[in-house]
């Protein structure tokens, strides 16, 4: 539970807003980030901000304006050039970081699902937590059981990745990241490669996460999401973060 759950929406902004202000409750801290790619394209452009724990932060901004690019760089799946990134204390972008054993601490959900097709949903759940954590398999089975009832997937453990649809390939890709027993999530574009009907019950999930205290940094072209449970919502445009505030502050 978020300890900041008993609050008012507005009252649980303000606690955040003031708590962010406080280094010891950053999950995430981005400070002054820049990336190309090659030397002619500057993909970000001295990004700075920061991410409480038990945030939800919606990054919005029109198609290549560097959304994906700054989320993929706060578990280093992209490298940066300078700048900072600071995860749960823990210096993404120093030589010394074990990046294998911090990505196991952050959920990451991607636009595509990533699910093994040749796997049953069950063992796309299992194989992480038995290679990466070391649960027996009776413990990664009974865990995956339960975070497929949780999505509402439970009766389909035994189909391949093939069998269900897009919506219900994201929701596993959801309980996949949530078997790890992540510090936090992040979310790249988790919903625009499906069909307009199926979004819904992949945000579903997606809100009752936030609602549960999950510190999470989403981008997104959904709007209502952020306007439901985002905190914050930061705009970007051609690699630069040019608005970062509040929801309530920006109308939503």
């Amino acid at each position: 539970m978020c300890e900041f759950d008993h609050l008012s929406q507005r009252e649980r902004e303000l606690a955040l807003l003031a708590a962010i202000t406080q280094r010891e409750t950053f999950m995430i801290e981005i400070s002054h980030v820049d990336k190309w790619y090659g030397p002619g394209f500057q993909a970000l452009k001295d990004c700075t901000t920061s991410v409480a724990k038990g945030e939800v932060v919606v990054v919005c901004g029109p198609s290549g304006s560097g959304k994906s690019t700054l989320i993929k760089c706060v578990n280093a799946l992209e490298p940066f050039q300078s700048g900072e990134i600071i995860l749960d204390g823990i210096k993404v972008n120093d030589p010394k970081t074990d990046l294998p054993k911090l990505r196991a601490r952050v959920g990451m959900v991607f636009q595509h699902f990533e699910l093994f097709p040749h796997l049953k949903i069950i063992e796309n759940l299992c194989l992480a937590q038995e290679k990466v954590l070391g649960r027996s398999h009776d413990e990664a089975v009974a865990k995956s059981a339960k975070l497929l009832d949780r999505v509402g997937l439970k009766d389909h453990a035994r189909k391949y990745p093939a069998e269900l649809s897009g919506g219900q390939q994201q929701r596993v890709a959801i309980a996949r990241a949530l078997a790890m027993d992540p510090i936090a999530m992040l979310f790249d574009e988790p919903t625009s490669a499906l069909d307009p009907e199926m979004i819904s019950e992949v945000l579903d999930v997606m809100v009752d996460l936030a609602r549960e205290g999950m510190t999470m940094m989403v981008v997104t072209h959904e709007m209502g999401f952020a306007s439901k449970v985002a905190h914050r919502v930061i705009f970007m445009d051609q690699g630069e973060i040019v608005e970062d505030a509040l929801k309530t502050d920006l109308g939503f």
